[in-house]
């Protein structure tokens, strides 16, 4: 891995829009989900990433804020474009959910109650190591995706989401397009 394109990508980048990816109800049918994203790269191979989640493609109503800390693992040349890397972007310091409106309270406390105090709009529960089903996670181990990361003109690309929903939770399904860019904050 390049020390340039690792000096390159430090520092903090967000979303330049609200964005929207793919994803599956309980049902296994597919809905839109809305989010923005605030990236920080530091030299230590170290990311934090806070994704709000919204209800409406214009970013008005936001349903919960996500905190995850944890290490970038650098994995080698993606063929997407020259220059991109594959990158497992692996949380094994924090992860957290803040709920932010009360819809989204009221599902948490159906679907999120084993191992958790009462969700409450604005109050932060740490998931670190623990099943959280809404996300997908099973206790004791640490979410990874495995993801690519593309720096062009000035902009942070990622992976875009597969259209059927799937995860990035394998090499298998590792993206192989990219999606909307972040700007440098």
């Amino acid at each position: 891995m390049s020390d340039v394109f690792k000096s390159a990508l430090v520092g903090e980048w967000v979303s330049i829009a609200p964005e929207v990816r793919p994803s599956k109800n309980p049902d296994g049918t597919l809905r839109p989900l809305f989010l923005s994203r605030d990236f920080k790269y530091s030299e230590d191979d170290r990311f934090e990433l806070i994704v709000t989640s919204l209800a409406d493609a214009y970013g008005h109503v936001p349903l919960a804020r996500i905190a995850i800390r944890g290490h970038v693992l650098w994995r080698g040349e993606h063929s997407i474009a020259p220059g991109a890397q594959k990158v497992d972007f692996l949380a094994d310091e924090a992860y957290e959910v803040s709920p932010l409106h009360a819809g989204f309270v009221s599902l948490l406390n159906q679907v999120a109650r084993n191992g958790y105090e009462e969700w409450q709009v604005g109050q932060t529960q740490s998931i670190f190591g623990k099943s959280f089903a809404p996300f997908g996670l099973v206790e004791g181990k640490n979410f990874m995706e495995y993801d690519l990361v593309y720096l062009t003109r000035g902009m942070l690309f990622w992976g875009a989401r597969h259209i059927d929903g799937r995860g990035f939770d394998t090499e298998e399904n590792r993206p192989t397009n990219l999606q909307i860019p972040l700007a440098r904050k």
